[in-house]
């Protein structure tokens, strides 16, 4: 099964690193600048599996995280945090709302493949 993720970052650089290193995987990647066009972006691209950084203009990652729990269809949904902020409130917030993995930045290419991996084949 191909399995779409979708990489919410500001950071052009982070979205094409990440996106390239995946699909490389096999996967298949669709990428939104923030999470305003990540919502945008859900009903049209359905997604296994999302990336988000936190610090974003527009609607940030938390935000983004929240609205996804609220919704019945990405309740489950499995995120992964890939971002600079390191406050352990942040870290216990979303692990309160059902995040699967946070990573900071910088962060090995590896490990994000490993966590992505690990949470699509549990979903198999």
């Amino acid at each position: 099964m191909n399995h779409t993720i979708l990489v919410v970052d500001d950071s052009s650089t982070v979205r094409k690193f990440v996106s390239v290193s995946l699909s490389m995987q096999g996967f298949r990647v669709v990428t939104a600048e923030d999470g305003m066009d990540a919502l945008e972006k859900l009903p049209k691209e359905p997604v296994d599996l999302i990336i988000t950084d936190l610090n974003m203009p527009n609607m940030d990652g938390m935000e983004l995280i929240r609205t996804l729990r609220t919704n019945e269809t990405f309740k489950e949904l499995p995120i992964i945090i890939l971002t600079s902020l390191k406050e352990s409130t942040l870290k216990e917030e979303s692990q309160t709302m059902g995040i699967h993995s946070y990573l900071n930045k910088p962060f090995s290419l590896e490990k994000v493949q490993y966590e992505v991996a690990k949470y699509l084949s549990w979903s198999e």
